[in-house]
């Protein structure tokens, strides 16, 4: 497992904001799409890689860089020799258990408050954990959670747009607070949708039971009421599953996989299996 302070951040390179806008809802949680040039003609970032946003910021200890990694959500295109490249940022925001005090995410605030033509300092590419496989006949479970469709929309996109002729099932399940937040599923910016006319693929939607609440998004049941096709392609030995999301999804993940596969020790036995295969890997923040 590598961590955010073992990469390389001494390769950068200035990008330029070519477009930013919000895609959910003024009275929901903020999350916008940005596209950035990248004004090195070296730099090349495929669909299963992230890229890293170097901020500046000032805190108690001095100046300091924020590093943070992100999916690429969409094909990267080159134009007029710079690649550009798309990414999802949710204004993020916590208490601190300790002092009751508000503090603003550097990175996700930074990066939405930009605006067309500013310019930002970014690294890598980086590898992601998964990857599209090379089998066509690969099948995959793809579980993402609010902006954790990143990677998965890019995926899906390439699949069926560059690869074609994809024989495996795909599934994508999604989850969000509520359908104003369903990115990309939604009546206005529904581009997955252009690809439920294709044989093998089909994405389901998972919403929070109350979503002013802080109650997990219901993703485990989503999956559960799919337990018999789940559990055919558990059999297959080509059959990948990536997660990309919130950490408190993962527990009840598991208790539906649990119930799925029948028994705890059945779970832990194919889970090790996928696993040892390289066909399990999570992005979880």
């Amino acid at each position: 497992m590598s961590y955010l302070s073992d990469l390389n951040t001494k390769q950068q390179y200035k990008a330029k904001v070519k477009k930013t806008k919000r895609l959910t809802p003024a009275n929901t949680e903020e999350i916008r799409e940005i596209v950035l040039e990248v004004g090195s003609p070296e730099f090349k970032c495929k669909v299963d890689q992230s890229f890293g946003v170097l901020v500046e910021h000032k805190s108690e200890f001095g100046n300091e860089f924020h590093h943070r990694l992100y999916s690429v959500a969409d094909l990267p295109e080159t134009k007029n020799g710079n690649a550009n490249i798309t990414m999802l940022v949710k204004r993020c925001s916590y208490v601190d258990d300790f002092s009751g005090e508000l503090y603003h995410g550097v990175s996700s605030n930074y990066l939405c408050d930009r605006q067309v033509g500013d310019e930002i300092t970014i690294t890598g590419p980086f590898e992601l954990p998964f990857k599209v496989p090379e089998d066509k006949n690969s099948n995959l479970i793809l579980i993402g959670m609010g902006t954790g469709i990143a990677p998965f929309r890019a995926f899906v996109k390439h699949i069926y747009s560059e690869v074609g002729d994809w024989k495996g099932k795909i599934r994508l399940f999604y989850g969000a607070k509520s359908g104003l937040e369903l990115l990309y599923l939604n009546d206005k910016d529904g581009d997955l949708t252009n690809y439920y006319d294709e044989a093998t693929f089909e994405a389901f939607h998972a919403l929070s039971p109350r979503p002013h609440w802080e109650d997990p998004i219901s993703l485990d049941a989503a999956i559960e009421e799919r337990a018999e096709e789940i559990l055919e392609l558990l059999n297959y030995s080509n059959t990948y599953i990536y997660i990309a999301g919130y950490e408190k999804v993962k527990e009840n993940l598991n208790k539906a996989f649990i119930n799925i596969m029948g028994s705890k020790e059945k779970w832990d036995n194919r889970k090790a299996e996928l696993i040892a295969g390289k066909k399990w890997a999570e992005v979880i923040y």
